[in-house]
């Protein structure tokens, strides 16, 4: 009874149009007033306690930040010249560095939405204006976007890691190799289609022009050295390393770019400024404190606190979500009937990825994630699959999520980047939605690819 009441109330609220947030916390707080023995007093305790005692959850403000003065500041521009410079000279070359530059960007990132508003801005304008479709052009950064949850860091991981406690890192390991097999996958489609389709194919700049874009770009590279390789290395936890990324990401935005700030007019040095380079460095050094209050840096700021709160939100209610199904033993429940059922794990699996394809049509990632973690989670041990897989599997579908009507968030940035209606973008990106299908089953059945990399290096 308590468990029918719960879910009606939720799903009930989201059809009246609240917003999923307060559905969360609604429905959670009617549940232990009318159905549970639990004390009122424990939404309060346990509100605090999910926010506070989750130390991973705070990685979250500074990864959005880092994305925030990234996608604000040229990082996006001086990685997409250096992925057309690598690529560009191959058939269908634009659309494959438009990927490849979502690749990148998603591992600075760890937001879809803000892949795809970063690099789409950009590319498709580009890929239209040397001959591709735009329907072509929107289809493939639709789905390139998709990457900023998969490869590390990813917010959507850490989510995922607070609602099962399991290891962030191991986390942000095993999506290293899916990310690049999946990025690989879109590039071969893409040359086929573009053989196929006759698309063009840029000149080749020469390995100048890569060494000249590769060091316009070493500050956005630099961010997934340090980012990754201090995770990796065993130096730094996730949370420490998303608070370097802020500040790194401020400096380079700031400071070694001048791509906002009161900076922007200091040059370097040379022959058309005063002083050369010490008096610019001097002028740079006075204008750091300035910097700090700037109208751009303070706008970006802004902007990051709103969707750091705005997500934050979504996560503590759904923690509280989550508290009440945990005290009402509702996963345990739902687990001893599935494994009644006799279930194999590879017909698990095939229900665990209808259940999410369905529910990412109309929920956000992380809301997904901290309601069916919590009920799949103990599941999946039971039937001895690795949990981790399932936190990979988990983040696959999200991906697909994002590209799905009618709450695909890819979608709706798409559209605002191309002026075009939502149904027109739609029809750019299912086509593609076929390869994420298919990378899907492969995730699924050969946890190797998720697994590897956290295996060798424990």
């Amino acid at each position: 009874m308590t468990t029918t009441m719960l879910f009606v109330m939720l799903f009930g609220f989201m059809i009246m149009g609240m917003p999923i947030s307060l559905a969360l916390g609604l429905s959670s707080v009617m549940t232990i007033l009318m159905f549970s023995n639990d004390s009122l007093a424990s939404v309060a305790v346990k509100l605090f306690a999910n926010m506070s005692e989750h130390y991973t959850l705070l990685a979250i403000p500074f990864f959005i930040l880092s994305s925030a003065f990234l996608s604000t500041g040229g990082v996006a521009q001086r990685l997409i010249r250096f992925a057309v410079a690598c690529v560009g000279h191959i058939r269908g070359g634009f659309a494959m560095a438009g990927v490849l530059a979502c690749m990148l960007f998603a591992a600075v990132s760890g937001s879809s939405p803000a892949t795809v508003a970063a690099i789409g801005s950009i590319v498709i304008t580009g890929m239209v204006a040397t001959g591709y479709p735009q329907s072509f052009a929107t289809g493939v950064i639709c789905n390139a976007g998709t990457l900023g949850i998969l490869i590390p860091p990813s917010i959507v991981m850490l989510v995922y890691s607070a609602a099962t406690e399991e290891s962030a890192s191991r986390m942000f390991m095993a999506g290293f190799v899916p990310g690049v097999t999946m990025g690989l996958l879109l590039m071969v489609v893409i040359y086929l289609a573009a053989r196929y389709k006759n698309l063009p194919a840029q000149k080749w700049v020469g390995f100048k022009e890569i060494w000249n874009s590769g060091l316009s770009a070493s500050g956005g590279i630099m961010l997934i050295l340090i980012v990754l390789g201090s995770i990796y290395g065993g130096v730094a936890s996730p949370t420490e390393a998303a608070a370097v990324s802020a500040l790194y990401a401020y400096a380079v935005a700031v400071l070694f770019y001048r791509d906002m700030g009161p900076l922007k007019a200091v040059s370097w040095g040379g022959s058309g400024q005063k002083g050369g380079f010490l008096g610019n460095l001097g002028q740079m050094v006075v204008a750091i404190p300035k910097s700090v209050t700037d109208e751009e840096v303070r706008q970006v700021i802004l902007d990051a606190a709103k969707v750091s709160i705005m997500l934050l939100f979504i996560i503590g209610n759904a923690m509280l979500f989550a508290h009440v199904l945990t005290t009402e033993r509702i996963p345990h429940m739902i687990a001893g009937t599935i494994t009644g059922w006799g279930l194999p794990p590879w017909a698990f699996l095939i229900a665990v990825n209808i259940l999410l394809l369905i529910a990412g049509q109309f929920m956000e990632p992380s809301a997904i994630i901290l309601i069916m973690a919590p009920i799949l989670h103990p599941i999946a041990m039971q039937l001895g699959i690795d949990p981790i897989h399932l936190g990979i599997i988990m983040v696959v579908n999200m991906e697909i999520g994002m590209i799905t009507p009618p709450v695909g968030l890819n979608l709706f940035v798409a559209s605002g980047i191309t002026g075009q209606p939502i149904t027109w973008v739609v029809k750019a990106a299912l086509p593609w939605v076929a390869v994420l299908l298919f990378f899907l089953i492969l995730i699924t059945y050969i946890p190797e690819i998720s697994l590897f990399l956290p295996n060798l290096l424990d």
